[in-house]
């Protein structure tokens, strides 16, 4: 049974769908690059920066953590949004809890297989929201949609949530990532309309 979190926007504005958005029932594909390839006998997935204990998983070992089924809604920077999407993984708050959390950390950069990074303060991913997921509606998540491995961030907008990613970085400074260094919004939320600096 999926736990359904649609519900968040009340935290953050009066209307399901923010602002500036369309509604669409598909699910297009956005990427700064190319889909990168990943063979499932070397992937890791890493953790480590400012925590008790680095941790390093296979796929296999990722996929045996504890994990749950949400139901969210999904935000593009670019103007549409999609709900109801149905995500499995495991939430940042029990990797977190598994790694232990530095007391001077302060900031998470995520890092994906093609290069590409993006940035939260630790209270925005601390969060049941905030999950790394391998399964959509059921299915292994698609290459095209970030699998093995994607972060999903419901309360952001969806470039906060890095596709492909292959680790976390716990932070004890701020540092912005890829797109935040090229113009786009450090807070990125979809009810004010924070999609560029």
């Amino acid at each position: 049974m999926a736990r359904d979190v649609t519900g968040l926007y009340r935290e953050f504005g009066e209307e399901r769908l923010p602002p500036g958005q369309r509604e669409t029932s598909r699910f297009p594909v956005l990427s700064k690059s190319g889909t990168p390839s990943w063979n499932p006998d070397s992937w890791a997935f890493e953790v480590w920066g400012a925590v008790d204990e680095d941790l390093t998983f296979s796929y296999d070992d990722f996929k045996d953590l504890p994990a749950e089924t949400q139901t969210q809604d999904f935000h593009c920077v670019t103007g549409w949004s999609k709900f109801d999407c149905e995500f499995t993984g495991v939430t940042f708050p029990a990797l977190a809890e598994m790694a232990g959390v530095d007391d001077e950390a302060v900031h998470v950069m995520f890092h994906a297989l093609d290069g590409y990074t993006t940035n939260l303060p630790l209270e925005d991913c601390m969060r049941e929201e905030v999950m790394f997921v391998y399964e959509y509606d059921g299915e292994p998540l698609p290459d095209d949609h970030g699998g093995p491995l994607r972060v999903v961030t419901p309360h952001k907008y969806a470039y906060k949530g890095a596709k492909w990613v292959s680790g976390v970085e716990f932070l004890t400074e701020p540092e912005r990532g890829y797109w935040e260094k090229r113009g786009y919004s450090n807070t990125a939320d979809p009810w004010n309309e924070e999609r560029y600096s």
